[in-house]
């Protein structure tokens, strides 16, 4: 009884000490799962089974949330699911690095594409899966996984939207690195869903999403 007690408690502890980052971790299936939010938006995401996760948001503020992997790198990412909506929004693979501290997108689908910091645009290419636009931005002074940072984003966003599909993630990482981007060391990736607040463009939308 008392070490049944004890691993309840240890539980439960694990859950808390983890929510001031937000992120959590789904063991079952050996996904990672992420959700982050700020302002004061209605967002609710579920953690499903497996691969599996649904949001549903809307009002001002923004989140992120998804499954995938602590670490990441060279991944072929598979998923499949719905994605609707209204306003801005991304659904795309989404992860950091450290050292350099980098943000980063390949974005499958979005809603408006308006950044809140200026795009520099770095080519395009294409592959057997589609087309993308490559961007670089900067975020000065913002929320990352190590604080209130000044980093990089580095974007692929496609120019034909889909929900659904395979991503590989090396061919990414090649053509960014060709145009000067360079990453650190992976620390998670995931199928994000995002919505946020673009001056008085609030998003609102629902996806159900599942990573494999």
């Amino acid at each position: 009884m008392f070490s049944l007690l004890v691993w309840v408690l240890v539980c439960v502890f694990q859950v808390v000490a983890s929510a001031p980052t937000n992120d959590l971790v789904k063991r079952q299936g050996g996904f990672y799962y992420s959700f982050w939010s700020e302002g004061g938006g209605n967002f609710r995401c579920t953690n499903g089974a497996g691969g599996q996760y649904s949001c549903t948001w809307s009002g001002n503020g923004g989140f992120v949330a998804g499954k995938g992997w602590r670490g990441g790198g060279n991944r072929v990412v598979k998923y499949s699911g719905t994605y609707e909506p209204k306003g801005p929004g991304y659904l795309a693979v989404y992860g950091w690095t450290r050292n350099p501290l980098i943000e980063y997108y390949v974005v499958e689908s979005h809603g408006d594409l308006a950044a809140n910091e200026p795009w520099t645009s770095k080519g395009n290419f294409t592959s057997e899966e589609g087309t993308y636009e490559i961007y670089q931005s900067q975020r000065v002074n913002k929320p990352s996984i190590e604080g209130t940072r000044t980093f990089y984003q580095f974007w692929s966003v496609r120019t034909e939207k889909r929900v659904g599909g395979t991503v590989t993630m090396k061919t990414h990482f090649d053509q960014w690195a060709k145009a000067g981007m360079k990453l650190g060391n992976h620390d998670y990736m995931i199928l994000a869903t995002e919505g946020f607040t673009n001056g008085k463009n609030t998003g609102s939308g629902t996806s159900s999403i599942t990573v494999s």
